[in-house]
Formats: C-alpha cells, structure tokens, sequence
C-alpha cells in the first residue's frame, strides 16, 4: 500500500477524533441546556463516540506504522491488524458502556481487562489457538502455496492459513485442517523457502566387487536420462559409508516441485537398477548365500550325530 493510500485511510478517522473533541470542549464550557434538556447525556454521548474514534485513530495508525517496517522482508499478517483493531474497539466499548454507569475511564479499563481475562481463562484453547496464528503470520515460516512437512502432522501445500487453524492439502488429495496452537509445537520444514529449488538424496548399495569408480559413473550416466530430476546443477555421488555388507553411496540430485519427489525417486531407482544389470551386478548377495550354505552344513553335521549316536 502506497504513502496516498494511507494518508487517505487516516483522513476519516482524524476527521472523526477533531470533531468529537471539537464537541466536548463546545459542551463543557458553552451553556446549551436551554436548548437541551439533558445537556450531560449528550456530554458522555459524544464522550463515548470520542472514544471509538479514538480506536478507530489509533487502529489505523498502528495499521500503517506495521505496513512501513521496512526492516522486515515479509509484511506483517493480516490477522494482526485485525486483532489490534478488535481489542481497540473492545476497550472503547467497555469505556463507553463504564461511563454511562458513573465509572471513569481509567475503571472502565481495569473492569475490561478483568473481563477479557476471565473470557480467555473459559476459551484458553481458542485464544492458544489465535495466539499461535498470530506468532505464525509474524515469523512466517510459511506462506499459502508452500509446500511444508510439519512433523508429525501434516505434508503437503499450505492452501489457508487462518486465525485458529491452518488448512494443508497433501499429495493424495487430503484436505488437513490443523490447529495452529499444534503447529506451533513441531518442527516445520519448509521445501519452498527460501526458494523452491532443494536436493534430494537416495542410498544404495552395492558389493564390494564393484570398484567405487566404476559404480559412480555407472549410476551417473543412468540418472542422466532421468527426465523429472534436474540436470543443473547435475547429479553427484558420494560414498557414505563402507560397511561389511557392502559399499553405500548416496545419490543427490536437485528438484523444483517437492509434490513430484515420489515420482522422482522412483525414476532415480528405477534407472539405477536397469544399469547395474546390465553390468552383472545388483546388491550385495554372496554374503547371504555363504551364511545359508553354513547353515544347511550345520544341519547335516547335527543330522549324522544323531545317526550315530546310540
């Protein structure tokens, strides 16, 4: 929103604010019960009227003084501006109300904020809930349209973000509707920030007989006829650990849509296991076969003591 645009959403409300105090100021030191009957009724009437002015002034100040923090990368949520204008207006309501009862302003606001309390002590689950929406659309972990793993919740495509829950769409077409309070306690990985681009990465692996050399450019050249995965930045390889069952590698490559890495690993092992057969080898199996062989020797062995036994 432009400098225009703000200057004029503050005209009405400073308009507003003028023209009540203009009214109170008239009424306290002009004599006007000879046109009025209940000059003091009017006085707290437009006493009242000043005081959502007031909020209404001061809602939209606020409004515009978040909108301006250019410090921010990301503009602060909705959800609070709204907030901050209902408890405004809250406070102006309760200080009207308090001040046609014979309260002054300042017991008008002690006597609200006792109110407010007990109301969020009975919906606790709803204020952790909105609270949690808010410290969400203030840090902005994520944004409508990214793709998030919240542990142990939810994967998929954040569609709505709301004041008590949070709406995600998963790969299989679920529609989640979560709780923000809930959100707010797990780990949250985001695949589209700070950019869409990520590597994935899958284990493999293969006998001792085949030279590590060999079994990089083997799985290299096969993942370069995938046609899901990127090629730029390419592919690489490395050895992740050398065990006794076998070498492992992990094959990392780079995705843009987090929605396909299914499909992309399926592609990626797929290819793989087309080009180690075509050289002979797959993964590691002689072990397997030597401890089966041991074992049916055992059984014979135990086999022939029997027979001989008395």
């Amino acid at each position: 929103m432009t400098a225009q645009q703000h200057a004029r959403r503050l005209v009405w409300p400073t308009a507003l604010v003028i023209l009540t105090l203009g009214l109170i100021l008239f009424l306290f030191y002009a004599d006007i019960s000879a046109l009025v009957e209940d000059d003091e009724t009017l006085l707290l009437g437009v006493t009242g009227l000043a005081y959502f002015a007031a909020a209404w002034f001061a809602s939209r100040l606020l409004a515009l003084a978040l909108d301006q923090a250019t410090a921010r990368r990301r503009p602060y949520p909705r959800l609070l501006k709204d907030l901050i204008a209902v408890m405004l207006f809250l406070f102006a309501f309760a200080a009207t109300v308090a001040l046609f009862m014979g309260q002054g302003a300042t017991g008008a606001l002690a006597g609200s904020g006792l109110v407010i309390a007990m109301l969020g002590f009975a919906i606790r689950n709803v204020v952790a809930d909105t609270l949690s929406g808010i410290a969400l659309g203030v840090e902005g972990p994520f944004r409508i349209g990214d793709w998030v793993d919240i542990d142990g919740l939810a994967r998929g495509k954040v569609v709505e973000i709301g004041w008590r829950t949070t709406r995600v769409l998963t790969r299989d077409q679920t529609y989640l509707i979560i709780p923000n309070s809930e959100i707010a306690r797990q780990r949250i990985t985001n695949y589209s920030a700070p950019k869409p681009q990520y590597r994935a990465q899958v284990s493999i692996m293969l006998d001792h007989v085949i030279p590590i050399e060999l079994a990089k450019r083997v799985m290299l050249d096969a993942v370069k006829e995938a046609k899901l995965i990127q090629q730029d930045p390419s592919p690489d390889v490395r050895v992740l650990s050398y065990d006794e069952g076998g070498i492992v590698y992990g094959l990392r490559y780079w995705l843009t849509r987090f929605d396909r890495d299914i499909d992309c690993r399926d592609e990626v092992y797929s290819l793989i296991d087309s080009a180690l057969r075509k050289i002979g080898n797959t993964v590691p199996h002689r072990r397997i076969e030597l401890i089966a062989a041991e074992a049916r020797d055992f059984d014979n062995i135990e086999g022939l003591d029997l027979i001989k036994s008395p």
